[in-house]
């Protein structure tokens, strides 16, 4: 078991690196991965399925512990990214099922992957995580909804599809691991261990397919202007995901503190792309190419992700700001470690005195 936590840690550690290469690979051998064109919701189910499993009652419990800010949080997400994305299908004048494409992309959930990015920045995690099961839970809902209203203009919306298909590929999964769990207990934790690598293996098929069923049409210059799209949405999200939590500060100061408002940043900036792919080739499959800009956004979010949570950390050492602060005090770090400090020599001294 020790062998298999070392290998989920070494392909999450290069996964980034692993999609680009396979991605590559799929472009010039696009046979390895086409099979699995009609079997891309059950990928993202084996995911959803995981994800599921390691979840518990208490997960649930602590978004009606702190409904504010998960609720806030997850409103934010489904406001921000797909106006946004509509923004810039209209600056970059993107027009039919690759315009489609960034919107669907914009309207999922957030990715799981903002978990792991709030862990690394010193963020809330736990609320980082609360904020991806109401946003997830939200999707079936939620995802037709906006595409309804913000994507029509472009093509006909399949709504009962997109609602359907989400249903199936979101909910189902997730409520069968929460209910495995709930029966099997501690035994589940034994499997816990190698869900990394069957989600990373999943999602880097459902990559494959999508790289493969467009082919010819990838590096064509209508599909490559989804690259700079892509780009903008996310760093796009960051931004006004990390103004919206630092106005949310000013409102109610102790509920979005610095390690919420840096949850609230990746929760925002980072979707589900895997979803967006999925949703893409099963509901808009006439037009493979909707999924394309999913699959850029999986490799870019990726990237900046990985940067963005380094340049937090690093930031805050230099800058000795404490992960608890307020609002990202400079120094913080340093009069916290100061009254850590005093309030050790003042128990000494009481117990001295006690003696």
């Amino acid at each position: 078991m020790e062998n298999v936590k070392k290998f989920a840690d070494w392909l999450t550690k290069w996964f980034t690196l692993i999609v680009i290469v396979w991605a590559i690979f799929n472009y010039f051998v696009p046979q390895t991965s086409i099979w699995g064109k009609a079997y891309t919701g059950y990928l993202l189910g084996i995911v959803l399925f995981g994800m599921g499993l390691t979840l518990t009652l208490d997960d649930f419990k602590r978004i009606l512990t702190q409904p504010l800010m998960v609720v806030v949080g997850t409103v934010a997400h489904f406001i921000i990214m797909p106006l946004i994305a509509v923004l810039l299908c209209w600056i970059f004048r993107l027009d039919g099922p690759l315009a489609v494409g960034v919107i669907l992309v914009g309207c999922c959930p957030s990715g799981t992957s903002s978990n792991v990015m709030s862990y690394l920045s010193r963020g809330d995690v736990a609320l980082d995580v609360s904020i991806g099961i109401l946003s997830t839970l939200c999707a079936p809902f939620m995802i037709p909804l906006l595409m309804q209203w913000l994507a029509s203009q472009y093509v006909a919306v399949p709504v009962a599809s997109l609602f359907l298909n989400a249903v199936k590929v979101v909910l189902f999964p997730i409520a069968l691991g929460v209910i495995c769990h709930m029966i099997f207990g501690k035994k589940i934790e034994k499997v816990t261990v190698a869900l990394p690598i069957v989600s990373q293996v999943a999602i880097l098929l459902i990559i494959g397919v999508v790289v493969a069923a467009n082919g010819p049409k990838l590096f064509v210059a209508s599909s490559l202007m989804a690259i700079p799209v892509v780009i903008l949405h996310n760093l796009s999200g960051y931004a006004l995901g990390f103004g919206f939590s630092k106005l949310m500060y000013k409102v109610y100061p102790k509920g979005f503190r610095y390690a919420q408002q840096k949850a609230i940043t990746f929760e925002v900036g980072m979707q589900d792309s895997a979803l967006g792919a999925t949703l893409a080739l099963t509901s808009f499959a006439s037009n493979p190419i909707a999924a394309v800009p999913s699959t850029f956004f999986s490799v870019w979010h990726n990237i900046s992700g990985s940067i963005l949570s380094s340049w937090w950390r690093n930031h805050d050492d230099r800058h000795e700001i404490h992960w608890d602060s307020d609002n990202g005090e400079k120094g913080s770090a340093k009069n916290a470690d100061a009254s850590s400090e005093h309030a050790f020599d003042a128990d000494k001294k009481a117990k001295a005195a006690a003696k």
